[in-house]
């Protein structure tokens, strides 16, 4: 869906390019690309690089790698352009010092001289007093003697906004109106004693000057909301902003443990979820239901109708837990609403090197297209298909000693030779016919079909479970097959 001209909605994705993207990060991504798709507004995808220690151009590629794989397109970014470029913040940095130079000279800011011994100091008394802990002002109204002295003893200063007297009261678009009192929200820095800005400047400068209009984030940036509310109006007045733009932070995303999810978190990583082969559709579509839901009775949807339905007021502002059992389900529903070209192809990658453990010369195409569409209703994940169709392509299976000891039982044996003679005389072109061949077998030793053909897939696919198994068969043909039961019976009486 295109952006349309003139729409008043404006809204940024801006991660910072440390390590690999987290689910968390794509599910605040996804809420801010819906928001704006579903008002035919404006996404501006910007990169927080100004933390060098810890940005990484590796970091930077995979965001945009991550964006692409996830179908996410912005209108205003790297690679795109657009009237408000660079969109690295590390490349505007000569912007920030001009902001912060005009918000020391009209009295918005100040230099803070205190050590962070000092601080720390004056933070202790104030708890141990029950007073709030913040900074306390001892630098706002200096005197010029105080400032001499200070420059005198080598104190570089940083730079503080002055926060103003005011109860601070704005309407979350998902936690409803809120207030904070001026105790609670201190002065803050802006500028490190380096020169360098900080987050709490650069972040909304950007969105002023690229007229962001909303403000779609994680509830752990909540409490830096009124400094920014009260920064956007020395803005304006400055004649850098023009509005305030409107907030809505969008609930934890919790762990185990009912703790937040952290980068920390192995099942965070959203490389985790592209190697295991999550489909993009399959994993936006659960992480959308964190927080969020279509409809009560709707758990299964595309991002088409989640962009037609999608209304930031509807987000759930409680923390959501990340249940992976269910995404994998999810995920699963969509592996089978491919049409099944399309998940013979999505299935590629792990039909080859590194995953596959044929050689590519024993890669037969005719059975991978033949078989597709039985596993295609067998898998959770893409990747799941290496082991499911393995023994398609090997010489021989690869027998899961577990699965061996399962199925062999007293007697295999002889439903082996008996299931042979079966398979020997039956029609190979027809699964029907070889399901019927070994419920011979089984009937002629007392057995159900489902305990007779447990010994004949183990003795031709190596496991108890994978596709089914009559297709399986008539895949890999008749001589292939019976020379496995063959090999079967050669080791059970070894």
């Amino acid at each position: 869906m295109a952006s349309a001209p003139g729409s008043p909605v404006r809204v940024r994705f801006c991660p910072s390019p440390t390590g690999n993207p987290h689910v968390g990060l794509v599910r605040t991504a996804l809420f801010n690309w819906a928001f704006a798709r579903h008002h035919q507004g404006t996404l501006v995808f910007r990169i927080e690089d100004t933390d060098a220690a810890r940005d990484s151009e590796e970091s930077y590629r995979q965001l945009l790698d991550a964006m692409r794989w996830l179908g996410f397109d912005w209108d205003e970014g790297p690679e795109v352009g657009g009237p408000n470029a660079p969109y690295r913040q590390s490349q505007r940095m000569d912007l920030y010092k001009e902001v912060a130079h005009k918000l020391l000279d009209a009295g918005h800011a100040y230099h803070c001289y205190c050590s962070q011994e000092e601080l720390d100091s004056r933070r202790e008394a104030a708890r141990a007093a029950g007073r709030p802990s913040g900074y306390d002002g001892h630098c706002r109204d200096l005197s010029a003697d105080r400032v001499e002295e200070y420059r005198a003893q080598g104190r570089t200063p940083i730079v503080r906004f002055r926060m103003p007297d005011e109860t601070i009261t704005f309407t979350d678009l998902v936690r409803g109106e809120l207030t904070f009192t001026p105790e609670n929200v201190p002065d803050y820095g802006i500028v490190r004693a380096n020169g360098a800005p900080l987050y709490t400047l650069v972040n909304p400068v950007d969105d002023a000057l690229m007229e962001i209009t909303h403000v779609l984030r994680g509830e752990d940036l909540l409490s830096s909301t009124p400094r920014q509310i009260a920064l956007y109006k020395a803005l304006a007045e400055l004649g850098i902003a023009k509005r305030t733009p409107q907030f809505g932070h969008l609930p934890y995303v919790m762990g185990e443990g009912n703790k937040k999810l952290s980068k920390r978190d192995p099942q965070s990583s959203l490389n985790l979820y592209r190697e295991r082969g999550f489909l993009p559709e399959g994993l936006l579509n659960y992480l959308s239901l964190l927080g969020w839901s279509l409809s009560a009775d709707k758990d299964i949807f595309t991002i088409e109708e989640m962009v037609a339905a999608f209304d930031i007021s509807d987000v759930n502002p409680n923390p959501a837990r990340f249940d992976l059992k269910k995404c994998e389900a999810i995920n699963a529903d969509h592996i089978r609403m491919l049409d099944v070209k399309e998940f013979a192809e999505r299935c590629r990658p792990w039909l080859r090197a590194p995953f596959a453990p044929w050689a590519p010369e024993d890669f037969d195409e005719s059975k991978w297209q033949a078989i597709a569409p039985h596993a295609q209703t067998r898998l959770k994940v893409l990747s799941e298909i290496t082991d499911n169709v393995d023994f398609l392509f090997l010489p021989e299976p690869v027998f899961d000693e577990a699965s061996w000891t399962k199925a062999m039982k007293e007697g295999s044996d002889a439903l082996l030779r008996t299931a042979r003679e079966k398979l020997e005389s039956a029609d190979w072109s027809s699964a029907e016919s070889l399901k019927e061949a070994v419920l011979a077998a089984g009937e002629a030793h007392g057995l159900k079909l489902g305990k007779a053909q447990a010994p004949v897939r183990v003795a031709v696919t190596g496991r108890t479970v994978g596709l089914p198994l009559f297709e399986s068969l008539e895949v890999l043909g008749k001589e292939r097959t019976l020379a496995r039961v063959d090999a079967a019976l050669a080791r059970l009486t070894a």
